[in-house]
């Protein structure tokens, strides 16, 4: 027969493998909201402009931005401690949104943060770098 310390101790352990199983699910289905974006090439990123509903986010440094920027965007900087709420007060939520910065690295990243905001958010591979080397121009 089967004592009561041993059902305790069964039950216990059955409470800790459906918490794991939760906590693995949740961590996945966060993973895929923060990665779900989309990263394009500077023709395709190009194309994307083309879209009047689109929104262009530099999220550089306002150094970085003042340098040269791609026409028509708003800077957030996506180091600085308040970036969504800033990004959440100028951006509107029912258009797409097309990041970037210098190499791609911090746009990633940003996009990965407006993703799960629920923003849909395209990142230009390579940043301004790739934009420069693909001979687009930049405005200051």
């Amino acid at each position: 027969m089967i004592n009561i310390k041993t059902m305790f101790l069964l039950a216990v352990l059955c409470i800790i493998a459906v918490s794991c199983a939760r906590l693995f699910n949740r961590n996945a289905v966060d993973q895929r909201a923060i990665t779900a974006y989309a990263t394009v090439n500077v023709d395709e990123f190009l194309n994307l402009l083309t879209d009047a509903r689109m929104q262009l986010l530099d999220v550089r440094s306002r150094d970085e931005f003042d340098e040269g920027h791609i026409a028509g965007a708003v800077l957030v900087d996506v180091n600085e401690s308040d970036f969504m709420d800033k990004a959440i007060a100028v951006l509107d939520k029912a258009r797409p949104v097309a990041v970037y910065c210098r190499s791609g690295r911090r746009s990633a990243r940003a996009a990965s943060l407006l993703t799960a905001q629920g923003f849909q958010v395209t990142n230009l591979a390579g940043g301004v770098m790739a934009w420069q080397d693909a001979g687009k121009s930049l405005v200051k």
